[in-house]
This record gives structure tokens, sequence and C-alpha cells, in this order.
């Protein structure tokens, strides 16, 4: 698949400028959005001499109307419909339950539903009216069973990911394409402020390289690492209760709590 225009969200840090950094050194012309425009200004200086360039472009998706725009514009610039969007831009706030506060849950939604929808939904009508192009949302495995003290943040993921696959259905028999990843833990920004196990957990440079390998072959989905993939896959099968269970057994304050006895 050759890839000349990508258009990347939370693209100045973790997997987004990962990401923006590989398809500017092959060669394509980058719109890297995200707030932090410095960040994306250095990262455009990464690029390999000869090789494509990285488009700045200040945004915060929680503007969606502002979001919309600046994916009409990267289609302007680009000449037509973009060969890539790659809706990452995220959020993680813990929302427990027994300290929940709705605008904590307003937020998660808000970033990672609404604004991940609309950049797919920005980018599809020239795609198909092109028949040409493939929109990519980054999900979570987390968006498959419910986790402890993190309601909004697995719920938010796992609308995404039904938002996605109902796109594909809608789009088969056309040359465009809907891409969901399912990432485990990453080191990245965000999960540096977990306090709690992330077992498996990969750089970003390795989650990065996963990614583009299965864009490129055209995959529907992509899920990694491989251990947490099965055993999210077994977790699927278990029985509410059974389930609920084991999971409030790994809620974070009840592993705090036992760190600290011990």
């Amino acid at each position: 698949m050759s890839v000349r225009s990508v258009f990347i969200t939370g693209a100045s840090s973790g997997l987004g400028r990962g990401l923006a950094l590989h398809y500017a050194n092959a060669g394509a012309t980058v719109f890297a959005a995200a707030r932090r425009v410095a960040e994306l200004e250095s990262l455009a200086q990464e690029v390999s001499a000869g090789a494509g360039r990285i488009v700045a472009v200040a945004l915060d998706v929680g503007d969606l109307e502002a979001l919309s725009s600046s994916i009409a514009r990267a289609e302007s610039e680009s000449g037509g419909a973009l060969d890539l969007v790659i809706a990452n831009a995220g959020i993680g706030i813990p929302t427990d339950a027994r300290n929940l506060d709705w605008r904590a849950v307003e937020r998660v939604f808000h970033v990672n539903t609404s604004a991940a929808c609309t950049t797919v939904s920005a980018a599809l009508p020239a795609m198909v009216a092109k028949n040409t192009g493939t929109v990519v949302a980054v999900a979570s495995l987390a968006g498959f069973r419910g986790m402890a003290g993190h309601a909004a943040y697995c719920a938010s993921k796992a609308a995404l990911r039904t938002f996605m696959e109902s796109l594909r259905v809608d789009l088969r028999g056309t040359g465009v394409r809907a891409l969901t990843i399912y990432p485990g833990f990453v080191r990245t920004e965000m999960t540096a402020k977990n306090r709690f196990p992330m077992p498996f957990i990969l750089d970003a440079d390795e989650a990065v390289r996963v990614m583009v390998r299965g864009i490129a072959r055209g995959k529907r989905s992509i899920a990694y690492p491989l251990p947490l993939v099965l055993a999210t896959r077994w977790m699927a099968t278990l029985p509410d209760f059974l389930y609920e269970f084991i999971a409030s057994k790994l809620a974070p304050q009840r592993l705090a709590k036992k760190r600290k006895s011990n």
C-alpha cells in the first residue's frame, strides 16, 4: 500500500509520535495533530533529509468542529482524499464507582469516542468518493471487558470497537478499509502515570512496528502483545459472576493495599 498523505491525532508523544515519524521517514506528508505544537515542531526536525515531511497541526481534538476542519484542510493540501487517517488521541482518567465524577466520565468519552469517531467520519466521504484509503482507530484490549476503576476508559474503547466493526460491514466491497488497533500496555506518557501492574508492557517503538506492519498488510484488526491478547480472549469467555470476582481482586486499590501490607 502506497502511503503519500497521512493524518494522525495525538501525534506529539507516544504511539502517535512514533507513527508520524515512521510515515514521514517513509516519504509521506504527515499532518501531525496535537495541542503541543512545540513538540510537533521538534518532531518535524527529526525527519530524515530527503524523506517526507511533517506538517504541525495545532488542534485540541475535543473541539470537534476544528477537528473536522483540520482534516478538510489536509485533504485540500493533499489534492483529495488522504491515504491514511489514524485516530490515535486518547486519555485515561480513573473512574472508580465509589468516588465517581461525571465530568471525568464525560471527558474520557468525548476524547476517546466522540473525537475518534469524528476523525474517522470526517475522512471517509472523500475516501469513499475516490474508492481508496484507510481509516484506523486505536482502541484497546481494555475495551473487551470492564476493568476495576476504569469504567469510562473501558466503555469508551468498547464503543469505538463496535463503531469500527460496523464501518467494516458497510465498506465491504469498496476500496476503503477500516482497521481497529487493540494495544495492551505500552510505555508512553499516559501509562507512566499508572500505579498498578502492567503485564507484558511494550516499548513504544516496538508497538509502532507492530502497528505499521499490520496496516501495510491490510489487516482488519491488530491486537498485541500476544500473551495479553490470549488472556483477554480467555476472560471474554468467563461467566459474568466469575469475571467480576477475579477483576475485583485485581482492582488497583486492592493491589496497592496488598503491596503496603507486604
